[in-house]
C-alpha cells in the first residue's frame, strides 16, 4: 500500500481514489495557455505522480487549450485500471487567452468529444460542468439546460459520472434533480472559507468536495500563523495548508498542481503530516481573521 493510500480514500461515483491527487492545469504554458515550457518535464511529473500512488487526475481540454489532455495521453496511455481522470467543460479559450462561457448543448457535446479524443478514451470517468461566475466566485443562476445536456451524454454512455465546478448549493441541488452529482469543485483553502457549511452538507451525502486553488492559486497563501506552524512542524507552509484540508473533512479530495517533480513530491508528502486539535484551531483562525 502506498503512503497516499494510507492517508485515506474517498469515492468518486463508483470509484475509490486516494485523497491526494494531482491537478494538470500547470502543465500548460503561462496563463494556462499554449504548450509547456518543458515538455519532457511535464511527462515526467505525470509519471512520477502515478508511481507515487496518485490515482486521481484533474484536467480539462480548455487548459491550453487541448494541451494538458494530450500530454496526459502521451505520458500515461494506456491508462492504469485504478486511474480516475476527471475533466470539466463549460468554457472556451479565446485567441487572446481569455476564458469564455461555452454552455450551449452543442458546445458541451463538442467539448465532451474533444476530451474523449485528446485523452484517448471511449468514456470519461467524471465530467464537471464549470459554471461561469464572477471570476472564481460562483453566482446564482439556473444550470438546468447545460446540465441536462451532459446528463443526455451520460445516458448515451460517453460519461460515467457528473459533477459541478464553481457552483452554489442551490445549483448543485438543481443538478441533482436531473442526475446524480458525485463531486463539487469550488475555490476553498485556509484563507477562503465560504464553503465551510457546504462541505459538511456534501459530506453527509457522500459527495466529494475538491478544492481548486488549495494553495491560493495565482496568489499563494501568505500568513504569519501558517509560517509559524510550519516551522514548528518542520514542514513547508504549503504542506501544512494541504494537511489542513485533508484534516478538515474526510470528503475533501486534493488536486494540487505543479510542473516540477520536486514540488510534486513536496506536495504529496503533506499526507504524512498529522495536525492535532490545537494546531487545527490555530490554523482555523486564519480564515476567520
Amino acid at each position: 500500500m502506498s503512503k497516499l493510500a494510507q492517508a485515506g480514500t474517498f469515492t468518486l461515483g463508483d470509484r475509490t481514489v486516494n485523497r491526494m491527487g494531482y491537478g494538470a492545469m500547470q502543465l500548460a504554458g503561462k496563463g494556462v495557455f499554449g504548450p509547456p515550457k518543458d515538455h519532457a518535464a511535464a511527462l515526467a511529473v505525470l509519471r512520477a505522480a502515478l508511481e507515487a500512488g496518485v490515482n486521481h487526475i484533474d484536467t480539462s481540454d480548455f487548459y491550453g487549450p487541448h494541451v494538458t489532455n494530450r500530454i496526459i495521453r502521451e505520458a500515461l496511455h494506456p491508462y492504469a485500471d485504478a486511474l480516475v481522470i476527471v475533466t470539466k467543460v463549460g468554457a472556451l479559450r479565446g485567441e487572446d487567452a481569455s476564458w469564455n462561457p461555452a454552455q450551449s448543448p452543442a458546445q458541451l457535446v463538442q467539448a465532451v468529444h474533444d476530451n474523449l479524443r485528446n485523452l484517448g478514451l471511449d468514456v470519461l470517468d467524471v465530467v464537471n460542468l464549470r459554471v461561469m461566475g464572477d471570476g472564481h466566485a460562483p453566482i446564482e443562476g439556473s444550470i438546468e439546460a447545460p446540465f441536462t445536456a451532459l446528463a443526455e451524454l451520460q445516458q448515451q454512455g460517453l460519461i460515467r459520472h457528473l459533477g459541478m465546478s464553481n457552483a452554489t448549493a442551490d445549483q448543485v441541488a438543481e443538478a441533482q434533480r436531473i442526475a446524480p452529482v458525485v463531486c463539487v469543485q469550488n475555490q476553498y483553502n485556509l484563507a477562503h472559507r465560504d464553503d465551510d457549511a457546504f462541505i459538511g452538507a456534501l459530506a453527509g451525502q457522500g459527495i466529494a468536495y475538491v478544492p481548486f486553488f488549495p494553495l491560493g492559486g495565482f496568489s499563494p497563501l501568505q500568513s504569519r500563523t501558517l509560517s509559524d506552524v510550519a516551522a514548528r512542524l518542520e514542514a513547508t507552509p504549503m504542506q501544512v495548508a494541504l494537511a489542513w484540508l485533508l484534516t478538515r473533512s474526510p470528503n475533501i479530495l486534493l488536486i494540487p498542481g505543479t510542473s516540477s517533480v520536486a514540488h510534486l513530491r513536496e506536495n504529496l508528502a503533506a499526507v504524512e503530516l498529522r495536525l492535532g486539535d490545537e494546531v487545527m484551531a490555530e490554523l482555523d483562525g486564519i480564515g476567520q481573521a
